[in-house]
């Protein structure tokens, strides 16, 4: 059982929805990257999802996409990432921990290398955006082998063919897309989400976690009421851009996690 599934037994013994945020590695620098990071488990975040900086990331809004080229301008590498998870794991070795990116980055470093080094860092599971189903044999099933889960996006152009095809070597939890578009650019909304994940749940067993579109308290209520959990990436990312105190920022997401967690 990884971090992931330990999770979300707790969660659901408790009567919980999760919340699950978003953070781009190293932004604005490394130190208040960090000092988010570590204040997130104690504002209610239960699961980490950390960006891997990425040039082109082509599912993310501009609010991320600027996130990752702030991270990149002060040197950002995935050594200084993994560098932030081991920080992490000194005090904390119990939250789950998501590397989140597309395959560009993994797959210069070489997969083997950067599956030993996730692991030793004390990484518990990969979205990575930009690899479809066919492709698993590249990193998925890899990194299933090595002890990683690896969570697989569904959309709502995921239709009934395309579906068990993404649930099949999927492990951890779904993720799904609110809405069609990139990161930050639409509100989700929960008549339009529910049935989608009812759906979702239908064909699997997984924890289903709704990201993209969720903003404030209040949506991630509504949103995790139809789902096992929420995700919020841009709305924080935005705080941290806009040079937020550290304090204030993990005030904004503990708001955000009594949202989802009040579901």
């Amino acid at each position: 059982m990884t971090r992931i599934d330990a999770t979300f037994a707790r969660l659901k013994a408790d009567g919980k929805k999760a919340f699950v945020a978003y953070i781009m590695g190293g932004d604005p620098d490394p130190e208040t990257s960090l000092a988010v990071m570590q204040g997130m488990p104690a504002a209610g975040v239960d699961i980490i999802e950390l960006g891997m900086p990425f040039t082109d990331p082509m599912a993310d809004g501009p609010t991320i996409q600027l996130a990752g080229q702030r991270a990149l301008e002060i040197g950002m590498t995935m050594d200084r990432v993994f560098d932030m998870v081991r920080a992490f794991r000194a005090g904390n070795d119990t939250t789950p921990i998501v590397l989140m990116g597309y395959y560009n980055p993994i797959y210069s470093r070489g997969v083997d290398r950067f599956l030993t080094d996730a692991k030793a860092a004390g990484i518990d599971g990969l979205i990575v955006v930009d690899l479809p189903p066919e492709e698993d044999s590249e990193l998925c099933l890899p990194a299933q082998a090595a002890g990683l889960n690896f969570i697989r996006l569904a959309t709502p152009t995921t239709d009934a063919k395309r579906l068990p095809k993404v649930l099949q070597n999927t492990s951890g939890f779904v993720y799904y897309v609110s809405i069609t578009g990139i990161t930050g650019a639409a509100t989700a909304v929960a008549t339009n989400v529910g049935p989608e994940v009812a759906r979702i749940k239908a064909a699997t067993d997984l924890p289903v976690i709704v990201g993209f579109g969720i903003n404030t308290p209040d949506s991630a209520r509504t949103i995790a009421s139809v789902a096992d959990g929420c995700v919020v990436g841009s709305a924080i990312v935005k705080e941290i851009g806009a040079k937020r105190p550290v304090a204030e920022v993990l005030s904004f997401i503990a708001s955000l996690a009594a949202g989802a967690h009040s579901a």
